[in-house]
Protein backbone atom coordinates (compact mmCIF):
# COMPACT_ATOMS: atom_id res chain seq x y z
CA UNK A 1 0.00 0.00 0.00
CA UNK A 2 1.23 3.59 -0.63
CA UNK A 3 3.18 5.14 2.23
CA UNK A 4 1.47 7.88 4.20
CA UNK A 5 2.66 11.37 3.28
CA UNK A 6 3.31 12.14 6.96
CA UNK A 7 5.98 9.41 6.82
CA UNK A 8 7.52 10.46 3.52
CA UNK A 9 5.04 9.12 0.97
CA UNK A 10 3.47 10.96 -1.94
CA UNK A 11 0.39 12.96 -0.89
CA UNK A 12 -3.00 11.96 -2.28
CA UNK A 13 -3.65 15.59 -3.24
CA UNK A 14 -0.58 16.63 -5.27
CA UNK A 15 1.32 19.56 -3.85
CA UNK A 16 0.42 22.77 -5.60
CA UNK A 17 -3.14 21.66 -6.42
CA UNK A 18 -5.14 24.90 -6.36
CA UNK A 19 -8.18 24.69 -4.07
CA UNK A 20 -11.54 25.41 -5.72
CA UNK A 21 -12.36 29.05 -5.03
CA UNK A 22 -15.48 30.22 -3.23
CA UNK A 23 -17.45 32.21 -3.98
CA UNK A 24 -17.32 31.80 -7.74
CA UNK A 25 -17.33 35.33 -9.19
CA UNK A 26 -18.68 35.62 -12.74
CA UNK A 27 -19.13 38.40 -15.25
CA UNK A 28 -22.72 38.73 -14.03
CA UNK A 29 -21.49 39.43 -10.49
CA UNK A 30 -18.97 41.98 -11.75
CA UNK A 31 -21.54 43.75 -13.88
CA UNK A 32 -24.07 43.85 -11.03
CA UNK A 33 -21.53 45.55 -8.74
CA UNK A 34 -20.42 47.96 -11.45
CA UNK A 35 -24.06 48.82 -12.10
CA UNK A 36 -24.44 50.01 -8.52
CA UNK A 37 -21.22 52.01 -8.69
CA UNK A 38 -22.44 53.70 -11.85
CA UNK A 39 -25.83 54.46 -10.31
CA UNK A 40 -24.44 56.29 -7.28
CA UNK A 41 -27.20 54.71 -5.13
CA UNK A 42 -25.39 52.87 -2.37
CA UNK A 43 -27.77 52.59 0.62
CA UNK A 44 -31.43 51.96 1.33
CA UNK A 45 -31.76 55.68 2.03
CA UNK A 46 -30.61 56.58 -1.51
CA UNK A 47 -33.47 57.90 -3.63
CA UNK A 48 -34.38 55.35 -6.26
CA UNK A 49 -32.26 52.52 -4.82
CA UNK A 50 -33.63 49.16 -6.02
CA UNK A 51 -31.04 46.42 -5.39
CA UNK A 52 -31.74 46.01 -1.66
CA UNK A 53 -35.50 45.95 -2.12
CA UNK A 54 -35.20 43.53 -5.02
CA UNK A 55 -33.03 41.15 -2.96
CA UNK A 56 -35.58 41.25 -0.16
CA UNK A 57 -38.44 40.45 -2.56
CA UNK A 58 -36.53 37.64 -4.28
CA UNK A 59 -35.39 35.99 -1.05
CA UNK A 60 -38.86 36.20 0.49
CA UNK A 61 -40.22 34.48 -2.59
CA UNK A 62 -37.48 31.82 -2.57
CA UNK A 63 -38.05 31.04 1.12
CA UNK A 64 -41.82 31.28 1.02
CA UNK A 65 -41.99 34.04 3.62
CA UNK A 66 -44.16 37.12 3.37
CA UNK A 67 -41.41 39.51 4.45
CA UNK A 68 -37.63 39.78 4.17
CA UNK A 69 -35.25 42.44 5.50
CA UNK A 70 -31.60 42.72 4.46
CA UNK A 71 -29.16 43.64 7.23
CA UNK A 72 -25.43 44.07 7.85
CA UNK A 73 -24.53 40.50 8.85
CA UNK A 74 -25.90 37.24 10.20
CA UNK A 75 -25.33 38.04 13.86
CA UNK A 76 -27.19 41.33 13.46
CA UNK A 77 -29.98 39.35 11.81
CA UNK A 78 -30.25 37.14 14.91
CA UNK A 79 -30.13 40.04 17.36
CA UNK A 80 -32.71 42.09 15.49
CA UNK A 81 -35.00 39.08 15.03
CA UNK A 82 -34.93 38.30 18.75
CA UNK A 83 -35.40 41.96 19.70
CA UNK A 84 -38.29 42.38 17.27
CA UNK A 85 -39.96 39.38 18.94
CA UNK A 86 -39.66 41.08 22.33
CA UNK A 87 -36.67 39.23 23.81
CA UNK A 88 -34.85 41.47 26.29
CA UNK A 89 -32.92 41.73 29.55
CA UNK A 90 -33.33 38.79 31.90
CA UNK A 91 -35.08 36.56 29.37
CA UNK A 92 -33.66 33.13 28.63
CA UNK A 93 -33.08 31.81 25.12
CA UNK A 94 -32.49 28.09 24.51
CA UNK A 95 -29.60 27.48 22.10
CA UNK A 96 -27.63 24.37 21.08
CA UNK A 97 -24.17 24.09 22.62
CA UNK A 98 -22.62 23.23 19.25
CA UNK A 99 -22.73 26.25 16.96
CA UNK A 100 -20.82 29.35 15.95
CA UNK A 101 -20.42 31.80 18.81
CA UNK A 102 -22.69 34.38 17.11
CA UNK A 103 -25.70 32.18 17.89
CA UNK A 104 -25.27 32.79 21.62
CA UNK A 105 -23.85 36.31 21.40
CA UNK A 106 -27.06 37.56 19.80
CA UNK A 107 -29.23 37.10 22.93
CA UNK A 108 -26.41 38.30 25.20
CA UNK A 109 -26.24 41.59 23.28
CA UNK A 110 -29.90 42.05 24.24
CA UNK A 111 -29.25 41.37 27.92
CA UNK A 112 -30.84 37.91 27.59
CA UNK A 113 -29.29 34.68 28.90
CA UNK A 114 -28.46 31.77 26.58
CA UNK A 115 -29.31 28.34 27.97
CA UNK A 116 -27.09 25.75 26.31
CA UNK A 117 -28.52 22.33 25.51
CA UNK A 118 -26.99 19.23 24.00
CA UNK A 119 -27.19 18.15 20.37
CA UNK A 120 -28.15 14.97 18.57
CA UNK A 121 -25.13 12.75 17.87
CA UNK A 122 -26.07 12.13 14.23
CA UNK A 123 -27.50 15.46 13.06
CA UNK A 124 -25.50 17.79 15.37
CA UNK A 125 -28.65 19.91 15.74
CA UNK A 126 -30.52 20.74 18.93
CA UNK A 127 -31.69 17.65 20.84
CA UNK A 128 -35.39 18.36 21.30
CA UNK A 129 -35.56 15.88 24.19
CA UNK A 130 -33.59 18.45 26.21
CA UNK A 131 -36.12 21.27 25.80
CA UNK A 132 -38.34 20.31 28.73
CA UNK A 133 -35.34 20.32 31.07
CA UNK A 134 -33.97 23.61 29.72
CA UNK A 135 -37.17 25.64 29.95
CA UNK A 136 -37.88 27.85 32.96
CA UNK A 137 -40.24 30.62 33.95
CA UNK A 138 -37.88 33.10 32.27
CA UNK A 139 -37.62 31.31 28.93
CA UNK A 140 -38.73 33.56 26.08
CA UNK A 141 -37.40 31.92 22.93
CA UNK A 142 -35.84 28.87 21.30
CA UNK A 143 -33.04 29.41 18.79
CA UNK A 144 -32.58 26.19 16.78
CA UNK A 145 -29.57 26.11 14.46
CA UNK A 146 -29.63 24.35 11.09
CA UNK A 147 -26.00 23.43 11.64
CA UNK A 148 -23.78 22.68 8.65
CA UNK A 149 -26.85 23.02 6.41
CA UNK A 150 -29.06 20.29 7.94
CA UNK A 151 -32.42 21.55 9.28
CA UNK A 152 -33.11 20.96 12.95
CA UNK A 153 -36.16 18.94 14.05
CA UNK A 154 -38.45 21.92 13.58
CA UNK A 155 -41.80 20.18 14.02
CA UNK A 156 -40.74 19.09 17.49
CA UNK A 157 -39.28 22.50 18.32
CA UNK A 158 -42.41 24.30 17.14
CA UNK A 159 -44.78 21.97 18.99
CA UNK A 160 -42.88 22.53 22.23
CA UNK A 161 -42.64 26.28 21.71
CA UNK A 162 -46.31 26.72 20.83
CA UNK A 163 -47.35 24.78 23.93
CA UNK A 164 -45.17 27.03 26.10
CA UNK A 165 -45.86 30.30 24.30
CA UNK A 166 -42.23 30.72 23.22
CA UNK A 167 -40.82 32.54 20.20
CA UNK A 168 -38.87 30.47 17.66
CA UNK A 169 -36.08 32.17 15.69
CA UNK A 170 -34.29 29.94 13.20
CA UNK A 171 -30.54 30.34 12.88
CA UNK A 172 -30.44 29.50 9.17
CA UNK A 173 -26.99 30.99 8.55
CA UNK A 174 -25.82 27.75 6.90
CA UNK A 175 -29.02 26.44 5.29
CA UNK A 176 -29.95 28.75 2.42
CA UNK A 177 -32.83 27.36 0.40
CA UNK A 178 -32.88 23.98 2.18
CA UNK A 179 -36.20 22.14 2.42
CA UNK A 180 -37.70 20.64 5.57
CA UNK A 181 -40.81 18.48 5.12
CA UNK A 182 -42.07 20.51 2.17
CA UNK A 183 -41.12 23.97 3.44
CA UNK A 184 -37.90 25.97 3.39
CA UNK A 185 -35.75 26.98 6.34
CA UNK A 186 -36.41 30.55 7.33
CA UNK A 187 -40.16 30.11 6.87
CA UNK A 188 -40.72 27.63 9.70
CA UNK A 189 -40.33 29.66 12.90
CA UNK A 190 -41.62 33.09 13.86
CA UNK A 191 -38.53 34.57 12.23
CA UNK A 192 -35.49 33.26 10.37
CA UNK A 193 -31.98 34.71 10.27
CA UNK A 194 -29.48 34.10 7.47
CA UNK A 195 -25.85 35.06 6.98
CA UNK A 196 -24.51 36.27 3.65
CA UNK A 197 -20.87 36.11 4.75
CA UNK A 198 -18.50 35.50 1.85
CA UNK A 199 -18.00 31.91 3.09
CA UNK A 200 -21.70 31.00 3.03
CA UNK A 201 -23.63 29.00 0.42
CA UNK A 202 -25.38 32.22 -0.58
CA UNK A 203 -22.64 34.85 -0.23
CA UNK A 204 -22.15 38.51 -0.70
CA UNK A 205 -18.83 40.25 -1.36
CA UNK A 206 -18.09 40.62 2.36
CA UNK A 207 -20.75 40.59 5.08
CA UNK A 208 -24.54 40.63 5.03
CA UNK A 209 -27.63 39.06 6.51
CA UNK A 210 -31.33 38.44 5.87
CA UNK A 211 -34.33 38.26 8.22
CA UNK A 212 -37.50 36.48 7.14
CA UNK A 213 -40.93 36.33 8.76
CA UNK A 214 -44.56 35.83 7.95
CA UNK A 215 -45.70 38.34 10.57
CA UNK A 216 -46.11 41.94 9.32
CA UNK A 217 -45.80 43.38 12.83
CA UNK A 218 -42.48 41.58 13.41
CA UNK A 219 -41.28 42.72 10.00
CA UNK A 220 -42.15 46.32 10.79
CA UNK A 221 -40.33 46.24 14.13
CA UNK A 222 -37.27 44.55 12.62
CA UNK A 223 -37.24 47.10 9.83
CA UNK A 224 -37.14 49.96 12.32
CA UNK A 225 -34.50 48.28 14.46
CA UNK A 226 -32.01 47.99 11.61
CA UNK A 227 -32.30 51.77 10.95
CA UNK A 228 -31.93 53.58 14.30
CA UNK A 229 -35.54 52.78 15.17
CA UNK A 230 -36.87 54.88 12.29
CA UNK A 231 -39.68 54.15 9.85
CA UNK A 232 -38.23 54.71 6.40
CA UNK A 233 -40.96 55.71 3.92
CA UNK A 234 -41.03 54.12 0.44
CA UNK A 235 -41.17 57.62 -0.96
CA UNK A 236 -40.49 61.10 0.34
CA UNK A 237 -38.02 62.46 2.85
CA UNK A 238 -36.48 60.53 5.69
CA UNK A 239 -38.14 61.59 8.99
CA UNK A 240 -35.11 61.22 11.31
CA UNK A 241 -37.46 60.18 14.13
CA UNK A 242 -36.49 57.12 16.20
CA UNK A 243 -39.53 55.34 17.63
CA UNK A 244 -37.81 52.27 19.13
CA UNK A 245 -34.30 51.38 20.24
CA UNK A 246 -32.48 50.33 17.09
CA UNK A 247 -29.11 49.72 15.46
CA UNK A 248 -27.35 50.90 12.36
CA UNK A 249 -27.41 47.48 10.71
CA UNK A 250 -28.12 48.17 7.06
CA UNK A 251 -26.72 46.25 4.13
CA UNK A 252 -25.44 48.30 1.19
CA UNK A 253 -26.52 48.15 -2.42
CA UNK A 254 -23.24 46.71 -3.71
CA UNK A 255 -23.60 43.73 -1.38
CA UNK A 256 -27.25 43.27 -2.34
CA UNK A 257 -26.50 43.35 -6.06
CA UNK A 258 -23.73 40.75 -5.67
CA UNK A 259 -26.01 38.44 -3.68
CA UNK A 260 -28.81 38.77 -6.24
CA UNK A 261 -26.64 37.36 -9.02
CA UNK A 262 -25.42 34.61 -6.69
CA UNK A 263 -29.06 33.86 -5.83
CA UNK A 264 -29.89 33.42 -9.51
CA UNK A 265 -27.42 30.50 -9.54
CA UNK A 266 -28.15 29.11 -6.06
CA UNK A 267 -30.34 26.16 -7.02
CA UNK A 268 -28.07 24.95 -9.81
CA UNK A 269 -24.97 25.37 -7.63
CA UNK A 270 -26.65 23.45 -4.82
CA UNK A 271 -27.73 20.67 -7.21
CA UNK A 272 -24.17 20.12 -8.37
CA UNK A 273 -22.76 20.40 -4.85
CA UNK A 274 -25.25 17.76 -3.73
CA UNK A 275 -23.99 15.37 -6.40
CA UNK A 276 -20.34 15.98 -5.55
CA UNK A 277 -20.77 15.66 -1.81
CA UNK A 278 -22.97 12.57 -2.03
CA UNK A 279 -20.30 10.93 -4.18
CA UNK A 280 -17.64 11.70 -1.55
CA UNK A 281 -19.78 10.47 1.33
CA UNK A 282 -20.68 7.25 -0.48
CA UNK A 283 -16.95 6.49 -0.76
CA UNK A 284 -16.10 7.38 2.82
CA UNK A 285 -19.09 5.44 4.19
CA UNK A 286 -17.31 2.27 3.07
CA UNK A 287 -14.49 2.96 5.56
CA UNK A 288 -15.45 1.58 9.00
CA UNK A 289 -13.21 4.06 10.81
CA UNK A 290 -15.22 7.12 9.85
CA UNK A 291 -18.82 8.25 10.38
CA UNK A 292 -20.08 10.48 7.58
CA UNK A 293 -22.51 13.40 8.01
CA UNK A 294 -26.15 12.40 8.27
CA UNK A 295 -28.68 12.91 5.49
CA UNK A 296 -32.35 12.39 6.36
CA UNK A 297 -35.20 11.49 3.98
CA UNK A 298 -37.60 14.18 5.22
CA UNK A 299 -35.29 17.16 4.69
CA UNK A 300 -32.57 18.48 2.45
CA UNK A 301 -29.02 19.42 3.34
CA UNK A 302 -27.04 22.50 2.35
CA UNK A 303 -23.68 20.72 2.92
CA UNK A 304 -22.17 23.98 4.10
CA UNK A 305 -19.68 22.10 6.29
CA UNK A 306 -18.80 18.40 6.19
CA UNK A 307 -18.19 16.97 9.67
CA UNK A 308 -16.68 13.48 9.95
CA UNK A 309 -16.38 11.51 13.18
CA UNK A 310 -13.66 8.94 13.88
CA UNK A 311 -14.50 5.58 15.45
CA UNK A 312 -11.83 4.57 17.96
CA UNK A 313 -13.15 1.01 18.22
CA UNK A 314 -12.61 0.48 14.48
CA UNK A 315 -8.97 1.47 14.99
CA UNK A 316 -8.68 -0.95 17.94
CA UNK A 317 -8.68 1.93 20.42
CA UNK A 318 -10.80 2.95 23.42
CA UNK A 319 -13.32 5.80 23.54
CA UNK A 320 -11.03 7.86 25.80
CA UNK A 321 -8.44 7.85 23.01
CA UNK A 322 -10.82 9.55 20.58
CA UNK A 323 -9.32 13.06 20.90
CA UNK A 324 -5.80 11.81 20.20
CA UNK A 325 -7.01 9.65 17.31
CA UNK A 326 -8.74 12.67 15.80
CA UNK A 327 -5.52 14.70 16.16
CA UNK A 328 -3.45 11.99 14.47
CA UNK A 329 -5.97 11.49 11.66
CA UNK A 330 -6.10 15.23 11.02
CA UNK A 331 -2.30 15.39 10.88
CA UNK A 332 -2.23 12.50 8.43
CA UNK A 333 -4.90 14.08 6.23
CA UNK A 334 -3.20 17.45 6.19
CA UNK A 335 0.01 15.76 5.09
CA UNK A 336 -2.03 14.17 2.28
CA UNK A 337 -3.10 17.66 1.20
CA UNK A 338 -6.65 17.56 2.62
CA UNK A 339 -7.74 20.91 4.17
CA UNK A 340 -9.27 19.73 7.44
CA UNK A 341 -9.97 21.72 10.60
CA UNK A 342 -12.09 21.46 13.74
CA UNK A 343 -14.72 24.23 13.49
CA UNK A 344 -15.39 24.85 17.19
CA UNK A 345 -13.18 23.35 19.87
CA UNK A 346 -15.30 23.66 23.02
CA UNK A 347 -19.03 23.79 23.77
CA UNK A 348 -20.39 27.32 23.48
CA UNK A 349 -20.92 27.38 27.22
CA UNK A 350 -17.14 27.12 27.70
CA UNK A 351 -16.26 30.04 25.48
CA UNK A 352 -14.61 32.62 27.80
CA UNK A 353 -17.34 35.16 27.08
CA UNK A 354 -19.91 32.82 28.67
CA UNK A 355 -18.00 30.50 31.00
CA UNK A 356 -18.23 31.21 34.70
CA UNK A 357 -20.56 34.16 34.27
CA UNK A 358 -24.07 33.22 35.30
CA UNK A 359 -25.56 36.36 33.80
CA UNK A 360 -24.15 35.36 30.42
CA UNK A 361 -25.36 31.80 30.17
CA UNK A 362 -26.14 28.52 31.84
CA UNK A 363 -25.67 25.01 30.52
CA UNK A 364 -27.21 21.59 30.93
CA UNK A 365 -25.08 18.45 30.78
CA UNK A 366 -23.48 18.26 27.33
CA UNK A 367 -22.05 14.74 26.85
CA UNK A 368 -22.87 14.51 23.14
CA UNK A 369 -21.49 17.93 22.28
CA UNK A 370 -18.27 17.11 24.10
CA UNK A 371 -17.98 13.74 22.36
CA UNK A 372 -18.57 15.24 18.93
CA UNK A 373 -15.95 17.92 19.50
CA UNK A 374 -13.51 15.28 20.74
CA UNK A 375 -13.83 12.89 17.82
CA UNK A 376 -14.70 14.97 14.75
CA UNK A 377 -13.03 17.08 12.11
CA UNK A 378 -14.47 19.08 9.24
CA UNK A 379 -13.94 19.96 5.61
CA UNK A 380 -14.99 23.54 4.91
CA UNK A 381 -15.48 25.78 1.90
CA UNK A 382 -13.43 23.90 -0.74
CA UNK A 383 -16.39 21.65 -1.54
CA UNK A 384 -18.78 24.58 -2.10
CA UNK A 385 -17.51 25.23 -5.62
CA UNK A 386 -19.61 23.18 -8.07
CA UNK A 387 -16.38 22.21 -9.89
CA UNK A 388 -14.92 20.60 -6.72
CA UNK A 389 -15.52 16.96 -7.73
CA UNK A 390 -11.89 16.21 -8.77
CA UNK A 391 -10.58 17.47 -5.43
CA UNK A 392 -13.27 15.62 -3.47
CA UNK A 393 -12.32 12.40 -5.28
CA UNK A 394 -8.76 12.94 -4.03
CA UNK A 395 -10.09 13.62 -0.53
CA UNK A 396 -11.86 10.25 -0.67
CA UNK A 397 -8.59 8.62 -1.73
CA UNK A 398 -6.77 10.28 1.16
CA UNK A 399 -9.30 9.03 3.70
CA UNK A 400 -9.07 5.52 2.26
CA UNK A 401 -5.26 5.72 2.48
CA UNK A 402 -5.47 6.77 6.13
CA UNK A 403 -7.81 3.88 6.85
CA UNK A 404 -5.45 1.40 5.15
CA UNK A 405 -2.74 2.50 7.59
CA UNK A 406 -5.03 2.27 10.61
CA UNK A 407 -2.72 -0.07 12.54
CA UNK A 408 0.22 2.32 12.16
CA UNK A 409 -1.88 5.30 13.19
CA UNK A 410 -3.31 3.36 16.13
CA UNK A 411 0.23 2.68 17.33
CA UNK A 412 0.98 6.42 17.14
CA UNK A 413 -2.17 7.13 19.15
CA UNK A 414 -1.17 4.52 21.72
CA UNK A 415 2.26 6.05 22.14
CA UNK A 416 0.86 9.56 22.49
CA UNK A 417 -1.77 8.39 24.96
CA UNK A 418 0.88 6.79 27.15
CA UNK A 419 3.00 9.96 27.00
CA UNK A 420 0.02 12.01 28.25
CA UNK A 421 -0.80 9.70 31.16
CA UNK A 422 0.45 10.84 34.58
CA UNK A 423 3.43 8.91 35.92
Amino acid sequence: MPKLAMFGGRPAVPRGTPPPVWPVVTDDDNEAVLGVLRSGRFTAASAGEQEIRALEREWAQRVGAAHCLAVANGTAALSIALAAAGVGPGDEVIVPALSFVGTALAPVHLGAVPVFVDVDPATFTLDTAQLATAVSGRTAAVLPVHLHGLPADMDEVLAFARHRGLVVVEDAAQSHGVAYRGRVTGSLGDLGAFSLNVSKNLPTCGEGGLITTGDPALAERAGMMRQFGERLPDRGERPYVSEVLGWNAKINAVQAAFTRTQLARLDETQRRREQNVRRLLASVAQLPGFIVPAALPDRGHGWHILRFRVRPDAFGLTPRQAPVLREVVMRALRAEGVPVSRYQTVPLSEQPVFAGRAAHGRALDLPVTRAVLDDSFVVQRVHLNPEARPLLDLVAEALAKVWEHRDLLASVVGARTRDREPA
